[in-house]
């Protein structure tokens, strides 16, 4: 039997790209040497840290390879009918854009002068059935062999919240998901909250100081860098997001690459400070064609490219890098980060 290996696993947000992650996940649960401590989520990466972490605590690696192929296909299933489509003008210009669709079209402009207090005074969200139907938050709360981190921003203060397991619930999930300008604002215990990549996409520091473990294994869906200076209103717009929600990430990373080498140089005690590990899987090229409206895209087709990829990347990782954890990072955070 193959020798396992534990690490933690650091889940960025993206809305549908999220499906990406689920192939990463479903591949390094396939492969079976790989032993998770602890997970942080943020946003759609919180949806796949619950539902992961859920299917673990019930049934191990192939329940939640289960649970989350369930996940993603209810997903797909509640999307059947929605306005935002991609044309198929969109589909021969990419994989999963909608710029040119009526209902992205529309529903951007209105998301730009109406709240969603005015246009979803009801306040529904599919993704909480959706959720729910999958998901045990009651297991979640119990689970003792699996540090589970899902992060929000508290709208009032400015400030991260990080949910731990034995805060959890659907409330938690939604609240680390809620975008703005599509859902209001998600109220727990009388704080209001908003999507967590706000300020932390995803937080590394819970992994740091709740886990024994000392690799992080980030599945970043946010392309940090872009070969061309954005000219047209949209990929003016893309690019801002792709920023926003990577901005915490690269204070955080700049923090824990400080930290290394003050430990390397001898000026910390290592005894006192941990030495992080860093590992990253990120989507390929071909994925950096992809903008904000393909966020939103949950078609079953496209969720499967994403997922494809997700999995293609993590088998490429695990050939190259497995051998590494515990032993050094797999990245160079200074030159990708800093």
């Amino acid at each position: 039997m193959a020798k396992t290996k534990s690490l933690n696993l650091a889940l960025q947000g993206g809305g549908a790209h999220g499906a990406f992650t689920w192939g990463v996940l479903d591949g390094l649960l396939e492969d079976g040497r790989i032993a998770i401590g602890g997970i942080s989520g943020t946003s759609a990466g919180a949806m796949n840290a619950s539902v992961l972490a859920y299917g673990l605590a019930v049934g191990g690696p192939e329940k939640a390879r289960e649970v989350l192929a369930q996940f993603w296909d209810s997903v797909a299933e509640a999307a059947r009918h929605s306005p935002l489509k991609p044309t198929p003008v969109d589909k021969v210009l990419s994989p999963g854009n909608m710029d040119l669709s009526p209902g992205w079209l529309l529903f951007d402009s209105m998301s730009r002068v109406l709240s969603p207090y005015l246009f979803n005074p009801l306040n529904i969200d599919p993704l909480r059935e959706v959720l729910e139907a999958v998901v045990d938050f009651d297991t979640l709360r119990d689970c003792t062999e699996l540090n589970l981190f899902l992060s929000a921003t508290n709208v009032k203060t400015g400030k991260i919240k990080v949910f731990e397991n034995h805060e959890l619930s659907a409330d938690a999930a939604l609240a680390s998901a809620c975008l703005p300008f599509l859902h209001q604002a998600v109220e727990i215990d009388g704080e209001f909250y908003w999507d967590g990549g706000y300020m932390g996409n995803p937080p590394i520091f819970p992994l740091i100081y709740g886990t024994d473990s000392r690799d992080v294994l980030l599945v970043q869906i946010n392309p940090i860098t872009r070969d061309e200076v954005p000219r047209t209103a949209q990929a003016i717009y893309d690019r801002i997001n792709e920023l926003s929600f990577n901005s915490s990430l690269m204070r955080e990373m700049r923090a824990i690459h400080f930290v290394s080498r003050l430990i390397e140089e001898n000026r910390l005690d290592p005894d006192r400070y941990k030495q992080m590990l860093i590992h990253v899987i990120h989507p390929d090229e071909a994925m950096k064609d992809l903008g904000v409206s393909s966020k939103l895209n949950a078609e079953r087709e496209f969720l499967q490219f994403l997922h494809d990829k997700g999995r293609l990347a993590a088998t490429d990782w695990l050939e190259t890098s497995f051998d590494k954890i515990g032993r050094e990072s797999s990245i160079d955070i200074a030159e990708v980060y800093l």
